[in-house]
């Protein structure tokens, strides 16, 4: 069966740094599109990111945009967000999600991994 797994999540401090894997399994990784979607305290689902099958391809938000890098090693089955100059609105679980959320087309969630960015 299809299985997302995040790991990297923590607290960091404002200006820091985190970076986000997610661990893909029970499908053929290369083949999908991935994103990152993330949801803070008490809002709604937010879309982070996206990126192509193949890599070659990336959408990010304004919010993120400048600050994370999306990115994925096929070999290992692996989607990852780097995370920097991290602020308190950063707050959020972030979701790997199969698909490309922000066309509508995810189908499969990862369990999710709390990010904290508090001094």
């Amino acid at each position: 069966q299809v299985q997302l797994v995040e790991s990297g999540g923590g607290l960091v401090q404002p200006g820091g740094s985190l970076r986000l894997s997610c661990a893909g399994s029970g499908f053929t990784f290369s083949l999908y599109a991935m994103s990152w979607v993330r949801q803070a305290p008490g809002k709604g689902l937010e879309w982070v990111s996206d990126i192509s099958s193949g890599g070659g391809t990336t959408s990010y938000a304004d919010s993120v945009k400048g600050r994370f890098t999306i990115s994925r090693d096929n070999a290992k089955n692996t989607l990852y967000l780097q995370m920097n100059s991290l602020k308190p609105e950063d707050t959020a679980v972030y979701y790997c999600v199969r698909g490309n959320y922000g066309l509508g087309r995810a189908d499969y969630w990862g369990q999710g991994t709390q990010v904290t960015v508090s001094s």
